[in-house]
């Protein structure tokens, strides 16, 4: 075997590894054709492929910029590379100053010189598609030649990149078509599971919507669960506009905003002079809702008195009005609504289980707003432009605000984050709501009182002053009394940094940390070891947490 034999077959073998390397086809061909003229000393490598609209591009080359690739164009039977995709057969142009045919459209050969350059070009088929054209230049000295020992070495090269570039749109092609079956699936499926004026496309909120659909056909009662401000009112609509009496009335009932007295003749009417100031016959909430749903929100809050009595109603699905003795049936298909824990309230006999047991017969549970993060900033934006719409403003939202929104727990889940949507942008001078315009950053935010032991919400943000009223409001006197008096004593001129920062430290940071050093990590943590966020934290000066840092021996990360 000859030395340029050795060559070729080493050449070859870096081609074929570079070939099966990566996906990335543009990447790919760039390295065969670098190849090429590095291991065989040719000029001007050019691969050029039939783009969708059958014109020949150049997609890889070396020796020529930028500009003269995109000039290299050639359509079916143009020039010659023109001629090689018409006719599929491989062209050898001894000298290309003497062939008509060459266009040289690139114009990165310098013929002015007198030298002679030869041009080699062989088709890159896929099977017996030709797809495209790789050729090269050859200038011409005093050494011998061997022109078909060229074609036959691009014709192996060409049939390679054939291959790959057949697999790699092959690839593309199948990878576009799981992208649109995906696409129309993930379609699908949110038509199907998606609810009319319930904004939720996390998994939990997916299981919701399922869970509705499934069940609002049917006439089953349904116990809607969940902590306050959840949207179980939306939901409930959902299911009465999803159900066969989407046409019929849809009647609310707040149990928990009515006297037992009152709430039976909310719910069951009254006869005329049933009672003083009854002086006319009224139909209840059944009655409006017959042939509909009634919705009892807030049922856990019902006395047990009126218990027995809406269990009657429940069983025979007939009653009488206040005052009267008639029977009337109605059919109306019953969803309640609770927030407080009825299996606990059984136990404890303020509800009854016979009750429970006609209530809970279909029980759907809707997640608390932190256990469904993603939907946050879609419902954002969804009350952002309903603020907009109604106040004739263009209110945005920045990225670290709605950061500020997706890290809160929100106690008070979607009827929070709406009031606290309506209230930043309502207060907000700009169009757009920054970070520091959320109430939450100016020591504004009550709502992490409501918050349930356990929930872990984000420590807030507190001054000393505000540490200080905080711990009166909530009886923690020894705490706020120690840091007035820190306070004091920095008023007099007294370096009481320890001290100070200690007493804050204890004040405000999390329960699970045990000593002063972690309590402090923790809040550096939080704040992103950012030293001001989490000076403004602790309610210390940057002074302060500085000489706290120092005097744990605590290494800020930096980021």
């Amino acid at each position: 075997m000859t030395k340029k034999d050795n060559l070729a077959l080493t050449t070859i073998y870096e081609i074929s590894k570079v070939l099966s390397s990566t996906l990335d086809l543009q990447k790919t061909l760039r390295n065969v054709v670098n190849i090429l003229a590095t291991h065989l000393d040719m000029r001007r490598v050019m691969l050029s492929l039939e783009d969708e609209e059958g014109v020949l591009r150049v997609v890889a080359a070396t020796g020529l910029s930028s500009q003269e690739m995109g000039s290299a164009v050639f359509r079916l039977g143009e020039g010659v590379s023109g001629e090689i995709m018409r006719s599929g057969s491989p062209i050898v142009i001894p000298d290309v100053s003497k062939e008509p045919r060459f266009l040289n459209r690139s114009g990165s050969r310098d013929l002015s010189d007198g030298s002679v350059v030869a041009f080699i070009a062989v088709p890159v088929k896929a099977g017996r598609e030709v797809i495209g054209v790789l050729s090269c230049d050859r200038e011409i000295g005093n050494g011998e030649i061997s022109f078909q020992r060229d074609v036959h070495f691009l014709a192996m090269v060409a049939n390679l990149v054939g291959q790959t570039a057949r697999l790699h749109r092959n690839v593309v092609v199948e990878r576009n078509e799981l992208m649109q079956e995906k696409f129309r699936l993930q379609k699908e499926l949110q038509s199907r599971y998606k609810l009319d004026n319930v904004i939720g496309q996390s998994k939990a909120m997916q299981q919701v919507f399922s869970e509705v659909m499934q069940a609002a056909p049917s006439r089953s009662t349904i116990l809607l669960r969940g902590e306050s401000g959840t949207g179980k009112e939306v939901i409930a609509r959902s299911i009465h506009y999803s159900s066969p009496r989407k046409d019929k009335p849809f009647i609310r009932v707040n149990c928990a905003a009515l006297t037992e007295t009152i709430l039976e003749s909310e719910l069951f009417g009254h006869e005329k002079g049933a009672f003083t100031g009854a002086t006319q016959e009224r139909k209840g909430r059944f009655e409006m809702a017959h042939g509909g749903t009634l919705f009892l929100d807030e049922i856990g809050d019902i006395s047990p008195s009126f218990q027995t009595k809406l269990l009657r109603v429940l069983q025979e699905r007939e009653f009488e009005r206040v005052g009267g003795n008639k029977p009337i049936k109605v059919d109306v298909r019953l969803v309640a609504a609770t927030n407080r824990n009825l299996e606990q309230a059984v136990a404890n006999g303020e509800f009854r289980a016979d009750l429970y047991y006609r209530l809970n017969v279909v029980m759907i549970f809707l997640p608390p707003l932190r256990e469904r993060r993603e939907d946050i900033p879609l419902l954002v934006e969804y009350f952002l432009e309903k603020f907009n719409r109604e106040n004739s403003r263009k209110m945005s939202i920045l990225p670290e605000a709605m950061k500020v929104m997706m890290n809160c727990t929100w106690p008070g889940n979607v009827r929070e984050l709406e009031n606290c949507v309506e209230r930043t942008a309502t207060m907000t001078n700009g169009k757009a709501i920054r970070e520091f315009d959320l109430p939450c950053q100016q020591n504004k935010c009550l709502s992490m009182t409501l918050q349930p032991p356990g929930m872990g919400r984000a420590i807030p943000i507190m001054t000393a002053d505000s540490m200080y009223l905080d711990s009166m409001h909530h009886a923690h006197a020894p705490a706020a009394h120690d840091m007035h008096h820190a306070s004091a004593h920095v008023a007099h001129g007294v370096d009481t940094h320890a001290d100070y920062y200690d007493t804050a430290v204890k004040s405000v940071a999390p329960p699970q940390a045990t000593t002063e050093r972690e309590r402090l990590v923790q809040a550096m943590e939080q704040c992103g070891w950012v030293q001001a966020k989490a000076a403004r934290l602790l309610g210390l000066s940057a002074r302060q947490l500085g000489y706290a840092l120092q005097k744990y021996n605590i290494e800020v990360k930096k980021f």
